[in-house]
């Protein structure tokens, strides 16, 4: 009996690490290991979020602030136009084109072109400035049309401050990965802005100067599918990059804020990145809600008798066709329904009744329901009533056949006793 219970208990204790193992196997979901405190991977043909983590938090963005000020000069000069380098620019701190590339003098021009090649590429901080103040008439005009921007493109957790991105003694400067992922929708959709992304290097000047080869501050680009993005670092923001994949068709926004700046390697950033976008290039949705199971039920009255009664109420589950699958992230997703009243002897299984609205922060995704019962299932559960009725309606069409009979009998008697 001892020897029975040791191999009981023993069969119980392999049983629950076996079971303990597989558990944790299946919730294994091999998410990447960020340095970055803040990241999120959206597909940018979908709008779907692939990962999350801090997304809504409120970061320095430091240089990724370039991405509005370089959108703004793509929306409002040509690459042709001429754009002068005010005095105020020189004061701007490095990285800046006058101080580290080429000496400016005031009142030197360059093309938007060359602007905008150096305010992606080199991340000149001083061309940033003369970019704002050019187009906007003065840099503080130029902060209310990037906020302004912000909120068309809603960026409800943005706000800046400056057109670079520069947060010395400043504490409002401030967006978030998720906004960073809109803006890079938005400047992916606009060709100048885009294609100056994609560029490794470029041959810039000022009217007035000789030319200067840049490099591209994001190593990634052209590697593994990556087509363009922007860096950034200040002490408040920690390594930044927010850039744009291509890989199979699909293109991938991958943001991470607050990595680790390694000098003089700088590898972090540019590995938390690589580990998101490979992560988020294999990640498969999961069903959120299930075909052929009952989601919700819709109560429908009718007439058991149609237009005349009695009054009778009937539960009616609804389902979808089709698994509702989406990517498994931290995020909470709203689940409503929206079931139409309609008539139940208008059921059918093949004709939607309504819609279930999946929404995962702003991305809203619905699906058709469908009743699991028909008009039929009506019959059914009321078959004894309707028999009842049938043979009530039987005996009252025989009963009207005698009387009718009996009527006919009476008339031909009554002329035969007047003939």
């Amino acid at each position: 009996m001892n020897k029975l219970k040791k191999i009981i208990a023993s069969a119980l204790i392999f049983t629950s690490i076996f079971s303990s193992a597989v558990f944790a196997a299946d919730n294994n979901t091999n998410e990447p290991d960020l340095i970055g405190t803040s990241a999120i991977a959206v597909d940018l043909d979908t709008d779907e979020i692939i990962y999350a983590k801090n997304i809504d938090n409120k970061m320095f963005p430091a240089s990724i602030t370039k991405l509005m000020t370089a959108l703004l000069l793509a929306e409002n000069k040509e690459p042709n136009d001429l754009l002068t380098y005010p005095k105020e620019a020189l004061q701007e701190a490095p990285f800046s084109y006058g101080l580290n590339v080429h000496p400016v003098t005031p009142g030197d021009t360059f093309t938007a072109s060359n602007a905008m090649n150096i305010l992606l590429l080199y991340s000149g901080n001083d061309v940033a400035y003369m970019i704002a103040k050019e187009v906007g008439g003065s840099v503080e005009n130029f902060v209310k049309m990037m906020n302004e921007k912000a909120k068309e493109l809603n960026m409800v957790n943005t706000h800046f401050v400056t057109p670079n991105g520069l947060d010395d003694n400043i504490d409002n400067h401030l967006t978030s990965s998720y906004d960073l992922s809109l803006l890079l929708k938005a400047v992916m959709a606009n060709e100048w802005t885009s294609s100056t992304m994609t560029k490794k290097e470029a041959e810039v000047k000022s009217t007035n100067g000789p030319a200067a080869k840049i490099e591209n501050r994001n190593k990634l680009v052209g590697e593994n599918g990556n087509i363009g993005g922007k860096t950034g670092y200040t002490e408040k923001s920690g390594r930044c990059l927010a850039t744009v994949y291509e890989r199979d068709g699909r293109k991938i926004a991958v943001v991470v804020l607050n990595s680790e700046y390694n000098l003089p390697q700088d590898t972090k950033v540019f590995e938390d990145v690589e580990k998101l976008a490979d992560f988020s290039y294999g990640a498969k949705k999961e069903p959120l809600l299930k075909k052929d199971t009952t989601l919700e039920t819709k109560t429908l009255k009718y007439n058991l008798i149609p237009f005349i009664g009695p009054e009778r109420a009937v539960r009616v589950p609804v389902e979808i066709k089709d698994d509702a699958s989406f990517y498994k992230t931290s995020l909470k997703a709203d689940v409503s329904y929206d079931i139409k009243d309609v008539s139940a002897w208008k059921l059918n299984k093949n004709k939607s009744i309504g819609t279930v609205t999946v929404k995962v922060k702003d991305k809203e995704t619905k699906f058709e329901l469908y009743p699991t019962i028909s008009k039929m299932e009506l019959v059914k559960n009321n078959i004894f009533i309707y028999l009842i009725i049938l043979v009530v309606i039987f005996a009252l069409i025989i009963l009207i056949v005698k009387l009718i009979k009996s009527s006919k009998n009476k008339k031909n008697k009554r002329r035969r006793l007047y003939r």
